[in-house]
């Protein structure tokens, strides 16, 4: 096993306001390989998006890592002052986020944009960051790219503006990719060719991937590994197919149910009652004990830490050898 790329380890985010702290990430640990993509899926307010701006350092104040450390090949980036924090963002770790017109630059053209970013992580002349920058929007499947990088990106559609923001990522030949709901906005079609995309470029300049979702379907065509999270911490970690086809925790099993099978011909879809808990009100023991059809007495009072669970871990007391007869 090649050592992680990344290493996330005991990672607490909070919030304080006037009426108290808010944890908005609880104790999460994960790790990601060189070339590998690691899934992170849960339900809106999960946390998933906060943990990608956490990693790449753009929390919204009053937001603050509050405990645990982010590694990046070795080194510590979480405590690092703004300034060498944002030359490590863009050269050593690139972002993609949901909305490409909040990522783009009215105001400048594409190519202006491109240049910008190359120039500021790469040592290279204006005409080499011009040509650079052709290549890239070629290498994200932008046709006639030399004259489109004199265009605004309101001039493109949401599918080729969103191949621009991949492009931007990889302007400074990043390691870690951070992708936060990268294909929700596009047509079904365009999301096909996004991931495609993003597959292929993770194979060729080997960059590892960190790919933030709410879609299982785009989770089990993209992703080595999954993270699934709840409430601010993850509850399942583990090879996709292992978490998709035989889930260990409850919560990833009304995930997984909750999904349509073109097989199956039911009445009703199934769903897990209620819903995620504000941040103000989280329950003593296992977040989701409020919601859970298998749970007892040890959830309500003990929070579970991830534990074995056949192929993949599982932050849940029915893999507790001892709890298990008990149940």
């Amino acid at each position: 096993m090649a050592d992680p790329l990344l290493d996330v380890r005991h990672l607490r985010v909070e919030f304080p306001t006037r009426r108290g702290t808010l944890v908005a990430l609880d104790d999460i640990s994960f790790d990601i390989a060189p070339g590998e993509i690691l899934g992170v899926v849960g339900e809106s307010g999960a946390g998933k998006s906060l943990t990608g701006a956490a990693i790449i350092g753009l929390l919204d104040p009053p937001g603050r890592v509050a405990a645990g450390e982010i590694r990046f090949d070795g080194r510590r980036i979480d405590n690092l002052p703004y300034e060498e924090m944002r030359k490590v963002r863009g050269r050593s770790i690139g972002a993609i986020f949901q909305d490409p017109l909040t990522s783009l630059d009215p105001l400048y053209t594409v190519g202006q944009q491109l240049v910008e970013t190359i120039q500021t992580h790469l040592p290279m002349s204006a005409d080499d960051a011009r040509r650079r920058a052709a290549q890239l929007l070629q290498e994200t499947g932008i046709p006639a790219a030399e004259e489109r990088l004199d265009q605004y990106p309101h001039q493109f559609s949401g599918g080729m503006r969103q191949r621009v923001v991949i492009a931007l990522a990889l302007a400074g030949e990043p390691r870690l990719i951070v992708a936060d709901e990268p294909t929700t906005a596009l047509d079904v079609s365009i999301q096909a060719q996004i991931i495609s995309l993003l597959k292929r470029l993770c194979k060729e300049h080997g960059a590892a991937v960190m790919l933030v979702t709410h879609d299982m379907g785009v989770i089990a065509e993209t992703c080595d590994r999954v993270a699934v999270m709840y409430a601010g911490r993850i509850v399942e970690i583990g090879p996709v197919g292992a978490v998709i086809h035989a889930p260990s925790h409850p919560y990833t099993v009304g995930l997984m149910g909750s999904i349509p099978a073109m097989d199956e011909d039911r009445p009703r879809l199934l769903q897990i009652d209620g819903a995620m808990p504000r941040l103000t009100a989280i329950p003593a023991g296992c977040a989701f004990n409020p919601r859970c059809p298998q749970v007892f007495d040890r959830c309500r009072v003990e929070r579970p830490d991830l534990l074995p669970a056949g192929t993949t871990q599982a932050a849940c007391w029915l893999h507790a050898a001892p709890w298990r007869a008990a149940a």
